[in-house]
């Protein structure tokens, strides 16, 4: 008995797993990068090492050294509502792929049922038991020519799409933490000269107007020395604002208040990552980036929804099958004279369906044309950003040295015009001048430094850069 009853679901169970044998799939490869092989070269651009490790093994942790800047983004990962919205959509994708991968194969349930009726009375009184058991499948497509299969694929494929989706969107988030990060020191920097320029410029105006009351300076020389302060004034004001504003941001991002003691003082003296990040010898590297991945994951699913909509033009066939006991005795429901075995299959053609399947083919040969379209121009973008990048990676070092230079040209000018001032030597309108030239260049070497810092962000996230 029990034999016979393992023997039936061996025999659905085997022909579930024969089921999908063949995919009408079209042959999936890979389209070719529409991009150059290698990565422009010129003046502008950093010569490329000779050899790379991969970025993506270059983790977040090791890329960031700075410990404060280690800790927000940590912050960030735990916290940031996006980061969550991006794991909650690749639960959901797994979970349709579970759902679709399920059906695969036959759903065996087991029943039972019980049932007692009686009709007349006295001698005519007549009653009726009847006691069932048994295991069955309902309705289980034998999967002939693929569709479940493909569509399984499909599901599958979606499901890493958006997994791929979800790394990008983490590399995404630690990228934007540490360019808040790196922007929040740059105005805390600007904050820091702007309230020196204007304690100076204040410094000055006094001097000048109390050398106008001497008769020494003129009134022209005591509102121009009001005219810088004022500028600085307002500078301090304007960085104040961006300053909360940063952190506001930063926070944001962080889903939750920043330790004040994590937060920078400005970024003169700061190392905020490693010192270089290689660029690879080839193009290739790009497809390791996450959104090309899931470019590529999509255009796969795509692929598998063709063979699905193939398969619909053949017969579908379903399987419908019982095997138990049924007895009025429960003392005689498990005997051999009780058995009972049901096994309906059914077959369905599409003769005529007025060119639905032929419209579902067309609109997935579409969708995979589309698909690939996406795929390339995901390349094409990810080629332009790393380009981008490597343009201003391989300028920047010249850039800043040339202003760092300048600032200490304008402090050594402004502290001879000064000097000359007070000695009476010159006129003010030069000292002026020189502090002006002074506040410019140190606020343009801030600039100049926040883009030196925010580059090698930018390479770490256009490269595909670890999230481990």
């Amino acid at each position: 008995m029990t034999r016979w009853l393992m023997r039936s679901t061996t025999s659905l169970l085997a022909l579930g797993l024969l089921a999908g044998c063949i995919s009408l799939d079209p042959d999936y490869q890979r389209p070719s990068a529409p991009v150059p092989a290698a990565w422009p070269q010129g003046a502008a651009y950093a010569p490329p090492p000779a050899a790379a490790a991969p970025v993506a093994e270059t983790g977040w942790q090791d890329f960031f050294v700075d410990a404060d800047l280690r800790a927000v983004v940590g912050q960030a990962l735990d916290n940031n509502r996006d980061l969550r919205v991006a794991v909650q959509n690749v639960l959901a994708a797994r979970a349709k792929y579970q759902v679709q991968d399920a059906a695969r194969l036959p759903t065996v349930d087991a029943s039972a049922s019980g049932g007692y009726s009686r009709t007349g009375a006295g001698s005519n009184r007549q009653e009726t038991k009847s006691l069932s058991a048994g295991i069955g499948v309902s309705a289980f497509e034998a999967d002939l020519f693929g569709r479940v299969a493909s569509l399984t694929r499909a599901d599958l494929e979606t499901y890493l799409a958006e997994e791929e989706t979800a790394r990008a969107t983490r590399i995404s988030l630690i990228s934007e933490v540490a360019t808040a990060y790196i922007t929040y020191a740059a105005d805390k920097s600007l904050l820091r000269i702007a309230q020196q320029t204007m304690d100076s410029a204040q410094h000055s105006a006094d001097v000048t107007r109390k050398r106008l009351s001497n008769g020494v300076a003129t009134r022209l020389d005591a509102a121009e020395a009001d005219t810088i302060y004022q500028t600085a004034r307002a500078d301090v004001a304007n960085y104040t604002t961006l300053v909360a504003q940063d952190l506001n941001a930063l926070e944001t991002l962080t889903g939750a208040p920043v330790d004040p003691a994590r937060l920078p003082d400005g970024i003169e003296g700061r190392t905020f990552t490693l010192a270089a990040l290689p660029a690879g010898m080839s193009s290739d590297v790009l497809l390791n980036r996450p959104d090309v991945l899931s470019a590529e994951h999509s255009l796969k699913s795509a692929n598998a929804n063709i063979g699905a909509a193939r398969a619909a033009f053949f017969p579908t066939v379903s399987l419908t099958t019982a095997a138990g006991f049924a007895s009025k005795a429960f003392g005689n429901l498990f005997q051999a004279q009780s058995q009972s075995l049901s096994f309906t299959p059914s077959v369905s053609v599409p003769i005529f369906d007025n060119g639905a399947n032929q419209a579902n083919l067309d609109y997935a040969k579409a969708t995979r044309q589309a698909a690939v379209a996406t795929y390339e121009k995901t390349i094409q973008t990810a080629f332009k950003e790393v380009a981008n990048a490597l343009a201003r990676r391989g300028t920047i070092a010249d850039q800043l040295d040339a202003q760092q230079a300048k600032v200490r040209s304008a402090q050594t000018s402004y502290d001879l015009s000064q000097a000359r001032y007070k000695q009476g030597a010159d006129s003010y309108l030069n000292a002026l001048d020189a502090q002006r030239t002074l506040y410019s260049a140190q606020q343009t070497l801030v600039s100049v430094q926040l883009t030196d810092a925010g580059n090698l962000v930018t390479l770490y996230q256009v490269l595909g850069g670890g999230v481990k």
